[in-house]
């Protein structure tokens, strides 16, 4: 089919052979006279082939100047082959450029009107086998311009879905970039945080002990060591988690602590300078594994906070059941510019991400310099003693 920019800066390949047929069906010397076009009538004739390089633009006009063509001869008496012609294809141009209601329309009208033209030029025999069978390449030119245009449609819906699925799977993939960064940013601040904080104070001990209490001093720094140790490990841990395939994820080495680890993590920050008092820790809580990794996390992250943010050195720990939930409270007193940090960081922004990924709430606040942390979990049954 020629391009816009073919018919209007030339004639395609289909305009010439239109006016090929036209031009060759009003001279060709038909054996019946009835469809002969001599002398005067040649230009009613011809003149479809004028029209038809434009139909493709103005396909109503091509249509209507060749059934006035169709009318102009069988005036005369005589049946014109070459406008007859003209008509079926001017109505497949309407058919397949304006739709198939409006081209079904111009086609019945069509239709109608060469067949009343050729009864008259027959002296009303409506039923001539050869002058039906242009009606019948009429309708044949209708129905093949409906066939285009549903193919075209057809190619047009095609493409626009191929491009709207392009769409939603770039679309998906950002998403997934995007959780991924969230997830590694929270995955690096669970693995990474805490030992950094670890390090980073007990480095402090260590320089300020180093003469006055060598002994001291040498803890800090065994201390250091450990933790330094156990940092290079997690974040190789997380490296071959990273690298590893997507199916390889249930092997991967994700931190996955439950609240069996308890006194563990509590070890950890005692030997780190943090005097914990811990109320309430006998009670069997049935989590699932995502809430027990997440019930660990929220204690990890805000021990962490009052190691590296509290005043004195102390904080109170609490479990215990409440209806379907497990809910977790981490007090301690408060520096003076503890407020923004503790506010602010991105550890607390993934904590209320994991918490409300399991059904969970968070709430953080601060009374008479005290902060807490409270966090609710649900359970999967209720507790047992």
């Amino acid at each position: 089919m020629p391009t816009t920019r073919a018919r209007r800066d030339g004639f395609g390949m289909s305009d010439l052979l239109a006016v090929a047929l036209i031009v060759f069906f009003a001279v060709l010397p038909f054996p019946d006279e009835t469809f002969r076009a001599e002398g005067m009538l040649l230009i009613p004739a011809l003149a479809p082939a004028l029209i038809m390089p434009f139909r493709g633009r103005w396909p109503i006009t091509a249509l209507v100047v060749s059934l006035a063509c169709v009318v102009a001869v069988a005036a005369s008496g005589s049946i014109s082959p070459s406008a007859l012609l003209a008509v079926a294809i001017a109505c497949f141009a309407v058919v397949d450029r304006l739709g198939r209601r409006i081209g079904l329309l111009s086609l019945g009208i069509s239709v109608a009107v060469a067949f009343l033209a050729d009864a008259w030029a027959l002296g009303g025999d409506l039923l001539d086998a050869t002058a039906l069978q242009f009606i019948l390449i009429i309708v044949l030119g209708g129905a093949l311009g409906d066939t285009a245009r549903s193919r075209r449609e057809f190619v047009a819906a095609m493409i626009e879905r191929a491009e709207r699925a392009e769409r939603s799977r770039d679309d998906e993939a950002r998403r997934r970039v995007a959780e991924d960064r969230v997830r590694i940013a929270r995955d690096l601040h669970d693995v990474v945080a805490h030992q950094i904080a670890v390090i980073s104070l007990n480095a402090g001990v260590a320089s300020t002990s180093l003469e006055t209490r060598p002994e001291r001093a040498q803890e800090a720094l065994a201390t250091v060591r450990n933790a330094s140790r156990t940092v290079l490990a997690d974040i190789g841990g997380l490296m071959t988690l990273l690298r590893a395939e997507p199916d390889a994820d249930e092997r991967a080495p994700r931190p996955q602590s439950g609240l069996g680890d308890l006194e563990t993590l509590l070890s950890g920050f005692r030997a780190a300078g943090l005097r914990i008092d811990l109320r309430d820790p006998h009670h069997g809580f049935a989590l699932s594994p995502a809430g027990d990794h997440v019930a660990y996390l929220v204690l990890h992250e805000a021990l962490t906070n009052a190691h590296k943010h509290g005043r004195g050195g102390t904080a109170t720990v609490a479990l215990r059941a409440e209806g379907a939930a497990v809910h977790l409270t981490i007090v301690n007193p408060a520096a003076d510019d503890a407020s923004s940090p503790l506010r602010a960081g991105h550890g607390l922004r993934g904590l209320q991400e994991r918490l409300t990924a399991v059904g969970g709430t968070m709430h953080v606040g601060s009374d008479g310099g005290v902060f807490s942390l409270e966090a609710w979990i649900p359970t999967e049954t209720a507790p047992t003693s």
